[in-house]
């Protein structure tokens, strides 16, 4: 228990003085060993839950009946982050709820998460909204797909001071407009390119019809990206000619359709950015994670078997609260053997929108390093 609660508690406090302690203190109570949860007011029972991979998902808080407080104390290591609901349990019915006391809030395509930062996490400066930094621009194209057999809107990032007259590397982004909405990524590239962190580049935002079919390896998409969007950009954005100026960036099953396309067209891209990817593989057997990672787990199979040389340069970002970090750490002696630079990094957090925007600025910068970072290597 975090030891401002424990020696509150121990002064038998009424409602009056929890009242007061809540309005002095941030919640939840974080300190070196771990993260205390706190909900106030009248329920049955109240759970936490969590998306921690290895730690039971919902767990009961303890009850200070006399004034409706209701605790728990989570061992997580310092500059920890995660994304939490409480479950309160009222008249035999169960309420997810975002935590009341708290005001930090993340959210997804699926709804809206508390956030817990413990002891150590800052939020990364390069993230927020900076009136001084000059902004980009966004661009928005409908390209008819024959390999997809539809429309796909591509959202055009274009850098400040954009010039025709010159050339700039190109980074096309799987679920581009949730990186956008869910990310900050217009910030994010506005703020690392104004620092000089980042060189200038043109970025185009894909988003999925069908995403879980379209980006658990389909060659299909591959073959959009490769043989319908890359030469749409070429012929109407000042790009440079060199695959070694390309990367291709997603998250989860993003990142799956980024090392599927590189895979299926080698010397196109020769730069990856991959997020917490779903990649999910049976060397022996049958996985156990469900028939939609079924085309994932026949990619992921042929691909480990001959992994070839989809690209000279990956960055491997994943959340060590994830399920899946088993199976990106076993990416990268792969990708290493077979003469691939890795950049790997794991971190305390989970699988969500937040933990793959604090990654930008390290797989960013180090795939495309700006003036800042040459001065400093």
């Amino acid at each position: 228990m975090n030891p401002r609660l424990a020696d509150f508690l121990a002064r038998d406090p009424d409602a009056a003085a929890l009242e007061k302690f809540l309005q002095e203190n941030t919640v939840p109570l974080t300190d070196a060993e771990g993260v205390t949860f706190l909900y106030r007011g009248s329920a049955e029972a109240v759970f936490l839950q969590h998306w921690v991979y290895g730690l039971p998902s919902s767990q009961a808080l303890e009850h200070a009946p006399d004034i409706d407080l209701w605790y728990l104390f989570l061992e997580l290591p310092q500059g920890s982050r995660i994304e939490y609901k409480f479950d309160v349990v009222t008249n035999g019915n169960n309420h997810w709820i975002t935590d009341p006391l708290n005001p930090l809030t993340a959210d997804d395509p699926f709804g809206r998460n508390s956030v817990c930062r413990a002891h150590g996490y800052e939020r990364p400066y390069w993230t927020l909204p900076d009136t001084g930094a000059r902004p980009g621009t966004l661009e928005a194209f409908t390209l008819h797909s024959r390999h997809l057999e539809g429309p796909r809107e591509t959202v055009i990032y274009l850098p400040a001071r954009f010039r025709r007259s010159r050339q700039y590397p190109l980074l096309i982004v799987h679920d581009g407009q949730d990186f956008l909405n869910f990310a900050d990524l217009k910030a994010v590239l506005d703020n690392l390119t104004d620092r000089l962190e980042i060189e200038p580049m043109i970025v185009a935002l894909t988003q999925a019809g069908d995403r879980l079919k379209e980006y658990a390896g389909d060659p299909d998409h591959a073959a959009f990206i490769v043989r319908e969007l890359l030469p749409h950009l070429q012929a109407n954005l000042p790009l440079e000619d060199n695959p070694r100026r390309r990367c291709l960036m997603g998250a989860s099953f993003g990142a799956v359709a980024s090392l599927s396309t590189a895979w299926r067209h080698p010397g196109v891209f020769d730069r990856l950015l991959l997020l917490s990817g779903s990649f999910a593989f049976s060397d022996i057997g049958t996985h156990t994670r469900g028939p939609v990672f079924d085309p994932v787990v026949d990619f992921m199979n042929a691909f480990r078997k001959k992994p070839g040389h989809p690209a000279r340069r990956i960055y491997v970002g994943c959340g060590m609260y994830e399920s899946l970090i088993y199976e990106n750490r076993s990416l990268v002696p792969l990708l290493q053997a077979n003469d691939m630079v890795v950049r790997y990094r794991e971190v305390h957090d989970g699988h969500n929108w937040e933990n793959w925007r604090d990654r930008l600025q390290d797989g960013l910068s180090w795939l495309f390093p700006g003036p800042l970072w040459m001065v400093y290597e």
